[in-house]
């Protein structure tokens, strides 16, 4: 009887059949509902959120993008004449496109909210950087776009009353500045203190801490490469080093000129001089902030920082009062600050007291804040963007 009872299981009827086709149904319609309910979800998220696309057409934009957001750029290759990356950050999806091919009106604007990322630092600039804004404004008024910010680096001596006429504030268009340097306009309401970074236009990297670069003794107590300008605290600097035999501790290289382009070994020597020294000697120049600071930062060597006003229009803001390197001061940079290099050598005696163990916690110190600075700048920046553009819910 097995092959009957076979034959017979093959038939058409099913006890079951009738809840299985209601149990079907409304399986049916659950789906329905649910695949309505996620649409609905999605598109309230859609409302909710915004698409925010930066046109980074400064260098400072790769360290806003690759250092203080972690993002990717596609091709890895930095001379590519278009670059391109994408992320999502709180409520925004953000998308970066930067590279010589980069032009107005030869790329597609895909959101309705733009971050420029320009260099405002002299007239040539300047004058690139307008093209840019009249594009910008172009786009506002044919509604293309709805809102635009703008990542600026200022000029050095903070004369930046060209972009005044731009901002929302004044009857322009820009809602958001985000701007170098100690600027005194910078109100934490539409203008913002932005950091300098790392000199990214000589492609300085991304530096993932290592277990050896907490831990490893390093050769040199500290380090100075750079250009020692006629008449400077430089000069003052290397005299000081010179008469009390410092400049055996520490690795030091000056230059004269300044030059704009590192050659692969002046290059690779510098970063080699911040991973073997425990301080990297930060004198000013023509402003307070340089990338030294940050580019210490990133290898665990401690900046020693000439805390002084440089010439020109920078100083305190309404918000701030600590000029100069406001914003890295309220965000308890655990730098040392000294107001003369005088100061130097008793700061190189405690130095050769210090052991190693003391040197490694300090360096976890300096690491674990710059991680921290660089997360509260991208979270500030995407809260800023968003409270700014995003439609207010007071309803």
């Amino acid at each position: 009887g097995f092959t009957d009872h076979v034959a017979l299981g093959n038939e058409e009827w099913n006890p079951w059949d009738t809840d299985e086709k209601n149990e079907l149904a409304a399986s049916q319609q659950r789906y329905e509902a649910n695949l309505k309910m996620i649409k609905y979800a999605r598109s309230h998220l859609e409302q909710t959120s915004l698409r925010v696309q930066i046109w980074g057409k400064a260098a400072i934009g790769l360290y806003l993008w690759q250092h203080i957001f972690g993002g990717h750029l596609e091709p890895a290759d930095v001379t590519a004449q278009w670059r391109e990356g994408s992320q999502k950050a709180g409520k925004t999806y953000f998308s970066f496109l930067t590279g010589p091919s980069v032009v107005p009106g030869y790329f597609s604007v895909d959101a309705e909210h733009v971050v420029l990322v320009l260099n405002g630092r002299e007239p040539a600039k300047v004058a690139y950087a307008t093209q840019w804004l009249h594009y910008a404004q172009t786009l506002m008024e044919t509604r293309k776009i709805q809102h635009v910010a703008l990542v600026l680096l200022g000029n050095e001596q903070c004369n930046n009353a060209w972009i005044q006429p731009y901002l929302k504030r004044n009857g322009g268009f820009v809602n958001l500045l985000f701007v170098t340097y100690d600027y005194a306009f910078v109100n934490e309401e539409d203008i913002f203190q932005w950091p300098l970074g790392v000199a990214t236009y000589r492609n300085f990297p991304v530096v993932e801490p290592s277990w050896s670069m907490l831990h490893d003794p390093r050769s040199y107590i500290c380090n100075f490469l750079g250009t020692v300008y006629k008449n400077s605290s430089r000069e003052t600097l290397m005299e000081i080093l010179k008469q009390d035999g410092l400049d055996k501790l520490c690795w030091i290289a000056a230059r004269e000129q300044w030059q704009p382009q590192e050659t692969n070994e002046s290059f690779k020597n510098y970063q080699d001089a911040l991973l073997q020294s425990d301080l990297t000697l930060c004198p000013v120049g023509i402003n307070t902030e340089c990338y030294r600071i940050y580019e210490a930062c990133s290898y665990g060597s401690l900046p020693v920082i000439e805390d002084v006003m440089t010439p020109g229009d920078c100083g305190n803001s309404s918000m701030y009062h600590s000029a100069p390197l406001q914003l890295l001061k309220t965000m308890g940079a655990p730098f040392i600050f000294i107001k003369n290099w005088k100061e130097l050598p008793a700061i190189l005696e405690q130095e050769k007291k210090m052991s190693l163990q003391e040197k490694i916690q300090r360096r976890k110190k300096l690491l674990e804040w710059y991680r921290n600075f660089k997360a509260w700048m991208r979270q500030k920046f995407v809260n800023t963007l968003e409270n700014s553009f995003l439609p207010s819910d007071k309803g």
